[in-house]
């Protein structure tokens, strides 16, 4: 304790913000990891820090990605690699994703044992044929920046933290003269024979080891160095190659590989050191990544934590949480402040930091690049998180948002096929999902004034990239104004998706005075009605003849032209133009009231026999909360003249979809999505259309907010007898002139001052 005060000190002055401003409460104490991780939220439970190159974390099973030659279903729900539900741990990996419904990653498994050594993982119902271990969640506690957990089989208790590229395992063993820590090469999420392209292991030491791991999975040129150092040294290694027979076995054969052998290359390894421990001694080990080098590696695990203990690492990922989270202040009950950090803490971990602490990553191109004045980032699920994840960070995170447009604007520069990213991931498009939304949030950026670099670039990578004639059917788009079925499985989504960003470009265009450009994209965002059937009233598969496809299913997820979504869902996706939306579906009565039916229908159970991430506690009536498609359509009873209904249903899916618990979320978190949904709306606003400075105002959840502001100024949010009940907003006042036409201004929340909602039980009509 009594470098206390110089540590304070010091991270003060770090920060370079005056002493009084830094009174920061302890808000991590509301973080809880573990919400998520129980069904479809696909959260991890381990240790990252905010937009971490390292995320480690737990495994509690290695489900292979195939079965029988053909997808293995229950794969899916080890996305995030750990699931509540089970009752062992295979050990702890370096990396992971945050909330998706796809997966990679799961670098560099690590795990301790005692007794015979076994290179296996063993099963779930036979642990004791592995190395893998029983665990409980009673001897579990996951914090904002820590993970612990007692392996019972092993006796040994498994701590974890972070920096930024460096993870830190602490392993505190009983006494042996057996004691093993085994670091699987092999492993990683979404596994199937032959993802491992190629491991190296270089034992510098006898407490440093570097190398690398190529795989080819969903980044299908992805390699990722590693430096790892112990806090002990080992008596002795050795490694097992699983590579199965192979004609040509080279000169190497002349060694005995397998024991005290330092330089180990193959496909598939499984590495192994050996210690002697004494009752309750702990043994640290750091492992550093890199995208570029092992020489990088061990550089970033050098300036990062270099002679830093467990606890100092501990302690400063911690105070880098609660700095972050103490953007937002807010007052209300210890349940929602459960929910509402919790909700911070998964939307400040993806996009992660992609370069190493000299500024080099490895770009699109396959070469090493070096970020020049601006931190590259990589992990982004566009499809998702251009929604409400985007614009929140230009809200309370603009430096961080211009820093990831910039990024994608180097991949754009970097990419041999000239596009802005789709899901963008380790020097890697993916390609997964629909759309081309990185102009969404680009656009957004440049329009509310966060982007600091050349906007007609910008301008001219989003033209480029929605011109991509040979891309997802843009060329049928350009030339018919639609997508015709046959040519397109989701013809009708990406249709409606293009017309959406086409919106946005036009907006960007607008904003930098370009007036052809204006016309020529806002003309092709009126494409959405070509998709819509005014007999029908829903968007419907068209075909290239022009007529609507017969065979039609409006509660149907497969064959019916969309994208993990329905015509239901999908047929309120206009965000850019919800009045011209509500002409086309008869008005405003019919509108609110087809919406009344979304809201309030009964999907039948045939609905989810073909949907793999929606539950039924993932929706609401026939509104799918828990994917993102209609995350906008509770706001649309503002347009038509229902804004009570707006209130109600925001707080009813609030209610409903976001519970303090590891089953809390209604679907996956999709990289911060749904909880950046959850932080907005409970703030009392959202951006139905990112691309305008307009956010839609619903129903605030909470009693008071402090909005601490990149630009030094506060917004104050204060909801005056708000309560689970009184749901219903009778007055808003902006720095005391009353808002009547339920639209904030991006403008007035940065300019600072207070929002003042006036709360009721009873619905203003």
């Amino acid at each position: 304790m009594k470098n206390h005060g110089t540590t304070v000190f010091l991270f003060l002055l770090f920060f370079g913000l005056p002493l009084k401003a830094q009174k920061f409460e302890r808000l991590i104490q509301y973080v809880n990891p573990l919400i998520g991780t129980e069904k479809m939220g696909h959260t991890y439970p381990g240790a990252t820090v905010p937009f971490g190159a390292v995320q480690l974390s737990p495994e509690t099973d290695t489900i292979s990605y195939e079965l029988n030659g053909k997808y293995n279903g229950e794969v899916y729900k080890y996305c995030a690699g750990y699931r509540y539900e089970d009752k062992t741990i295979v050990g702890f990996s370096s990396t992971h994703f945050s909330g998706t419904g796809h997966s990679d990653l799961g670098d560099f498994l690590m795990m301790p044992t005692v007794g015979k050594l076994q290179l296996n993982s063993g099963t779930a119902s036979n642990p004791e044929s592995g190395y893998r271990s029983r665990f409980s969640h009673e001897n579990e506690k996951a914090e904002a920046g820590y993970y612990k957990v007692k392996l019972d089989d092993h006796n040994i208790v498994a701590e974890l933290t972070a920096s930024t590229r460096t993870g830190v395992h602490r392993y505190t063993f009983p006494k042996s003269d057996q004691a093993h820590i085994i670091l699987d090469l092999t492993a990683g999420i979404y596994n199937y024979e032959g993802k491992n392209v190629w491991t190296y292991v270089r034992v510098e030491n006898d407490g440093t080891v570097t190398g690398y791991r190529q795989t080819n999975g969903w980044a299908r040129t992805r390699t990722v160095y590693f430096a790892m150092k112990f806090s002990k040294s080992f008596k002795s290694y050795g490694q097992k190659n699983f590579d199965g027979p192979q004609v040509y076995r080279g000169f190497w054969r002349k060694f005995d590989q397998n024991k005290n052998f330092p330089e180990i290359a193959g496909k598939n390894l499984k590495m192994y050191f050996d210690f002697d421990t004494q009752e309750n001694e702990a043994v640290e080990v750091k492992l550093a990544i890199s995208p570029v080098s092992q020489t990088n590696a061990l550089e970033n695990l050098e300036k990062e934590t270099g002679n830093l203990s467990f606890d100092q690492i501990k302690a400063k990922a911690q105070e880098n949480w609660n700095k972050e989270l103490n953007k937002i202040v807010i007052k209300g009950s210890e349940t929602e402040k459960t929910n509402f950090y919790t909700a911070m803490y998964h939307t400040f971990i993806n996009p992660t930091t992609y370069m190493d602490i000299n500024g080099e990553y490895k770009g699109l191109d396959q070469n090493t690049h070096k970020a020049e004045g601006f931190t590259n980032y990589t992990t982004f699920s566009i499809w998702d998180t251009y929604r409400a994840l985007h614009p929140f960070f230009n809200i309370i995170q603009p430096k961080r948002n211009n820093d990831m447009v910039k990024s994608m604007m180097a991949h754009y520069d970097q990419f041999s096929m000239k596009m802005l990213p789709i899901w963008s991931h380790y020097a890697n498009d993916n390609w997964c999902m629909s759309g081309y939304h990185s102009v969404s949030v680009v656009a957004d950026a440049v329009i509310k004034g966060n982007y600091t670099g050349d906007p007609r670039e910008v301008l001219k990578a989003c033209i480029t990239t929605a011109n991509k004639r040979d891309y997802e059917g843009i060329g049928y788009y350009i030339d018919m104004g639609y997508i015709p079925a046959e040519k397109n499985g989701t013809s009708v989504s990406n249709t409606l998706e293009y017309a959406y960003d086409d919106w946005a470009i036009a907006q960007l265009a607008k904003h930098l005075g370009e007036t052809e450009i204006y016309n020529q994209f806002i003309k092709r965002s009126e494409n959405w009605k070509n998709n819509f059937d005014p007999k029908a009233g829903f968007m419907r598969p068209r075909l290239a003849d022009g007529s609507f496809k017969k065979d039609f299913d409006v509660l149907s997820t497969h064959g019916q032209g969309f994208i993990e979504g329905n015509s239901w869902n999908y047929s309120f996706f206009v965000p850019q133009n919800p009045d011209g939306l509500m002409q086309m579906m008869g008005g405003k009565k019919k509108f609110a009231s087809k919406l009344d039916e979304l809201f309030t229908m009964h999907l039948p159970d045939e609905f989810f026999a073909d949907t793999e991430d929606i539950t039924r506690e993932g929706i609401i009536g026939g509104y799918v909360h828990g994917n993102e498609p209609a995350h906008h359509v509770a706001y649309f009873y503002n347009w038509a003249g229902q804004p009570w209904k707006t209130q109600a249903q925001i707080r009813r899916i609030l209610e409903m979809q976001y519970k303090a618990t590891p089953d809390g979320l209604g679907g996956n978190d999709d990289a911060g999505q749904m909880s950046a949904w959850y932080i907005l709306s409970s703030l009392g606003f959202y951006p139905v259309a990112p691309g305008s400075e307009d956010y839609s105002i619903g129903s605030p959840a909470i009693d008071h907010a402090v909005l601490n502001l990149e630009n030094g100024k506060t917004f104050e949010i204060e909801a005056i007898n708000q309560s689970p009940k009184n749901v219903y907003v009778e007055k808003i006042l902006l720095n005391g002139k009353e808002i009547k036409n339920f639209t904030l201004k991006h403008s007035e929340i940065v300019a600072g001052g207070k929002l003042t909602f006036y709360m009721s039980a009873k619905a203003k009509k």
